[in-house]
């Protein structure tokens, strides 16, 4: 893997993988693998470390994966690969490897191991792999590739490329917000900011799901002893993995059934899984491989509804934590420390040293209380119009790429190419990860990105029809 040289021009490439998060890296390796000939792969990424994305930017050992060790693979094909590298890298004398497969590692741990797998892949490939720290303002598609124009280095010609632009945070929803004193308002995944927060301050998180978790496992690796205040409008915290087999009912039926079918379904099977033994988590595994499906299934006013009555429910159940997790949360709230807020922010404002935050519940009341710090932790933006991302804008701007369902972003065919405003899709530019939500929903996790990497490539490398 080279580095590039400030403003050289760059020669044109095979593939480029707009983006070095753990999606583009998914990517990158994919394309390695497959090549059988001294391909040129460009990778464009301004930060300096891959694979760090928000996602696995941390450097803090409380910050754990939200998913067991044994089924954290980069590859589809060696399933238990993530596995074989914690075993590999584990200090002898610590946990043997059936117990590894079961334990959320530390989140830190699997940008190291992609990097790692990243470096064999370039020593293994005839390919080449060069990544260039810059940003892409423009992408113009052509049938044969497409011209990516770069902030720093101009123009590059690409035969193929992928764009992985990874996850954007959401502002803080409050108005007063941009007015408020310097340091004081700090983002979920500011890792080390939120670490720097003082013990005895009192603080307003803003959203109540996973960003909120990892702020709350800082605090009390300080030993915080402030009040945490958590404010959401469901007020709902993430529930716990339960180890066990999924639930063994057919989920075929739920294809053919409206939303609200579908939920009294899924209940009926979790009283049904507990009645013999199993946790509720259980129905959730068996359904876990379908929900693409099932989304695609429901008409368009079903997913509406969904996304407005649904979709907190889903989240808590699906995006589930560690059980020493959500066990840590769960004290903190039965002493008190961590309180939860049910209702909508309006607003935040400096008042005297404190910041007054105001909220709306359901009913109407207004609820305001005083903190030193508001962490947000609202999740990532999912429209690609407010994503505030110049290559996005440009793209819709020019009608290469439309918006995807319900404005998420952007529009794609089922093999992940991007599709234009004219709904054609474009034949040589996929799209992978959180742009894709709009369209399969289930598009984030590490198996999706993975498949969606190996699509992408397999696509771009395919020698041409006859």
């Amino acid at each position: 893997m080279s580095e590039d040289t400030p403003t050289a021009p760059l020669p044109p490439c095979d593939l480029a993988i707009i983006g070095g998060g753990a999606g583009g890296v998914l990517v990158a390796m994919q394309a390695l693998r497959q090549a059988t000939a001294p391909l040129r792969i460009v990778m464009i990424e301004p930060r300096s470390v891959l694979a760090q994305g928000v996602a696995y930017a941390t450097t803090h050992g409380e910050h754990l994966l939200n998913v067991p060790a044994a089924r954290m693979s980069a590859f589809d094909d060696r399933p238990e690969d993530f596995l074989d590298y914690v075993v590999a890298t584990t200090p002898p004398g610590g946990p043997e490897r059936a117990s590894l497969a079961h334990a959320f590692i530390e989140r830190r741990r699997y940008g190291e191991y992609l990097r790692v797998r990243l470096a064999e892949a370039i020593a293994a490939s005839p390919a080449q792999l060069q990544v260039v720290h810059d940003r892409v303002a423009e992408l113009e598609p052509r049938s044969d590739g497409a011209t990516l124009r770069l902030a720093r280095h101009g123009e590059l010609q690409a035969a193929g490329v992928v764009l992985a632009v990874g996850n954007t945070p959401k502002p803080l929803p409050a108005r007063g917000a941009p007015q408020l004193p310097e340091g004081r308002s700090l983002a979920a995944w500011d890792f080390d900011a939120v670490k720097a927060i003082p013990r005895d301050a009192d603080l307003c998180i803003v959203g109540s799901g996973l960003s909120m978790v990892d702020t709350v496992l800082s605090l009390a690796e300080n030993g915080h002893a402030g009040t945490i205040h958590v404010l959401s409008r469901h007020a709902l915290l993430p529930l716990p993995h339960c180890h066990g087999p999924a639930a063994t009912f057919d989920p075929a039926p739920l294809q053919a059934m409206d939303l609200r079918a579908r939920l009294r379904f899924l209940r009926t099977a979790a009283k049904e899984a507990m009645a013999e033994g199993l946790p509720w988590q259980s129905v959730m595994e068996r359904i876990r491989p379908h929900v693409q499906a099932l989304w695609q299934s429901l008409p368009l006013p079903e997913q509406r509804r969904f996304l407005r009555h649904g979709v907190r429910q889903w989240d808590v159940h699906r995006h589930r934590i560690a059980p020493e997790v959500h066990a840590r949360l769960q004290s903190l709230v039965e002493r008190g420390q961590l309180r939860l807020h049910r209702g909508r922010l309006d607003t935040v404002m400096a008042k005297g040293p404190h910041l007054r935050v105001s909220t709306h519940a359901r009913d109407g009341r207004i609820d305001e209380f005083d903190v030193d710090y508001v962490v947000n932790a609202t999740g990532v933006e999912m429209r690609a119009q407010t994503m505030r991302n110049p290559l996005l804008h440009d793209l819709l701007g020019k009608g290469h790429a439309q918006a995807g369902p319900h404005g998420i972003g952007l529009k794609a065919a089922r093999d992940g190419r991007m599709v234009d405003a004219q709904g054609q899709p474009q034949p040589r530019v996929f799209i992978l990860g959180s742009l894709r939500i709009g369209c399969i929903w289930e598009s984030i996790a590490i198996p999706e990105l993975r498949g969606q990497a190996d699509t992408a490539v397999r696509g771009l490398l395919a020698p041409p029809a006859a």
